[in-house]
């Protein structure tokens, strides 16, 4: 059985008495606590003041002579008024987070019997907001042939409904995770804020996967890390954050890398490998571009989401891991369904905690706060504060919230942005001229669709023509080139034959009874001389 640990307040006169043995009559919270035969407490936590001191001393010496296996540990902690909310409730909560928890070898039991009604109560809010990961235990005494001494326990629970100043305590701790999945960044965008403040309420209530939508550069990366870390500080996850990219993984690799294989699975596997999800164990697993997946991982993943057991590349033994799946994406999953690209019953294990993040041009109102914590990191990284002359911060924001404002790279082009205008600022100030250099510059990037779609053109053609050959390529019609490229496009970006076919033809094989995607697929590159193999290639 894992180790009780049990916390709680010295009860400056409960757990007071007289030297001698009338002591044992009379029932002391705290030694009772060691007395009973159905409640095994290997650590107690003691709490005192430094007043109380002597008695701590005391009443320790008495756990040793009734459970000598407790281990009594004296945590002093001096209040200048322990009957003031805003002080105990603050103490005790860095008490929490200083405190070396560890849920997933011990469990704890937070006893609310002694200290004082304020103590009570804090330690009470603290236990619900997870800041304490136990149980609530009270204790009272019994009738003398019972048993004095040793009392009685039990769970409880308190009405907190007239406690109106701690409330407020509480609520403004549950805006202080808020503010920190936010990175401290007072935004201002109302739908976002609901967002995150629904965000902060999943994230320490439910280990159920969590599915972050948006485009590229939206934040999803970040932001699952912070849930990450909010969650580790409310103990509810003690393992590592493990992140993967999976538009990254292709083919055979993609099994080794999620699952680990086995030594001699494969030509080339010299040694095991644990694989990510084994890794992740007791932690977070976020899979960015989930969408990426193919069918096969899709179906191992999701068994592993629900069973925590998966089986390793070459083994014939199963393995677990308990971990907490956060997903991303860029992509309209819902529509990969009905293409056949995304398995329905992973989309809807996914669905049941699904947040998008909005797009960099639908929150301008929030980039002026991120301007100022794009500056706080670059500082951070170059050790240097760089600042905005007012005229050229006012020359940025007014460019940068304009409705022609592309933001095509969303916060990572915020980010790039802010990083050159410091790079280049001269004696650690931005001025005009920098602001008036950079709106150029992203004017060229965002506004050069026609010259970035003839680039794109240019590509398309020359992946053709490395295909093809310049001859061949010259005897087709540009109508067909078009449409060839666009086949070429999407075998490059799939796994297999299959999943090209069925993202290339998925209106219409949805009309026929029975559809071999991979064969039409396989007929139409024959018609230009080109095999599956070579345009993967």
């Amino acid at each position: 059985m894992r180790p009780n640990v049990v916390i709680g307040f010295l009860g400056s006169t409960l757990d007071a008495s007289r030297q001698g043995p009338e002591r044992w009559n009379k029932w002391r919270p705290t030694v009772g606590l060691c007395m009973h035969e159905d409640l095994r407490v290997d650590r107690l936590e003691l709490i005192h003041g430094g007043q109380h001191e002597g008695l701590a001393k005391h009443v320790r010496a008495d756990i040793a002579g009734v459970s000598p296996e407790t281990e009594v540990n004296l945590r002093r902690l001096d209040f200048a008024d322990p009957w003031d909310f805003e002080e105990v409730y603050g103490k005790l909560l860095d008490f929490a987070r200083a405190y070396r928890f560890d849920p997933e070898a011990e469990d704890y039991l937070i006893h609310i019997t002694t200290g004082t009604h304020v103590a009570q109560i804090c330690l009470f809010l603290l236990t619900e907001a997870r800041y304490l990961p136990g149980r609530l235990l009270q204790t009272n005494p019994s009738r003398p042939a019972e048993g004095a001494a040793a009392g009685k326990w039990s769970a409880i629970d308190l009405d907190l409904s007239r406690y109106d100043s701690i409330a407020t305590r509480f609520a403004a701790a549950a805006a202080e995770g808020s503010s920190f999945l936010k990175s401290g960044i007072e935004t201002r965008n109302p739908a976002f804020n609901r967002m995150i403040d629904e965000i902060e309420q999943v994230a320490v209530r439910s280990r159920a996967p969590m599915l972050l939508m948006g485009p590229t550069g939206a934040g999803k990366s970040q932001l699952a890390r912070k849930i990450y870390e909010l969650k580790r500080a409310k103990h509810q996850v003690s393992g590592p954050f493990v992140e993967v990219n999976c538009a990254t993984l292709r083919g055979d690799g993609a099994m080794s890398a999620l699952f680990g294989h086995r030594k001699g699975a494969f030509t080339g596997a010299a040694a095991d490998r644990p694989g990510l999800l084994r890794t992740a164990d007791k932690g977070v697993l976020f899979l960015d571009e989930i969408g990426e997946l193919g069918l096969d991982e899709q179906a191992m993943i999701l068994r592993a989401i629900e069973e925590k057991r998966f089986l390793p590349v070459g083994a014939d033994k199963e393995v677990g891991s308990d971990f907490q799946l956060i997903a991303g994406t860029n992509k309209e999953l819902g529509g990969a369904v009905a293409a056949g690209a995304f398995r329905d019953d992973l989309f809807a294990r996914l669905n049941l905690w699904t947040f998008e993040l909005p797009a960099l041009r639908d929150r301008r109102e929030d980039i002026a706060p991120n301007l100022d914590y794009e500056l706080d990191r670059f500082a951070e990284r170059e050790g240097a504060r760089v600042g905005f002359n007012k005229e050229a911060r006012r020359a940025f924001l007014d460019f940068a919230t304009a409705p022609d404002a592309a933001w095509t790279g969303n916060f990572r082009d915020l980010a790039a942005s802010v990083t050159r205008m410091a790079t280049f600022a001269p004696a650690g100030r931005i001025d005009v001229a920098t602001v008036e250099a950079e709106k150029a510059r992203l004017q060229r990037f965002w506004g050069g669709g026609e010259g970035r779609h003839a680039g794109a053109a240019g590509a398309e053609a020359d992946a053709l023509e490395a295909l093809l050959g310049a001859e061949a390529l010259a005897a087709i019609d540009p109508f067909d080139r078009v449409q060839l490229a666009e086949v070429v496009r999407v075998c490059r970006r799939s796994r297999s034959l299959s999943e090209a076919g069925r993202a290339l033809f998925s209106a219409s094989r949805t009309r026929r009874a029975s559809a071999n995607d991979a064969d039409r697929l396989r007929k139409y590159l024959q018609r230009y001389g080109l095999e599956w193999r070579r345009v993967r290639e």
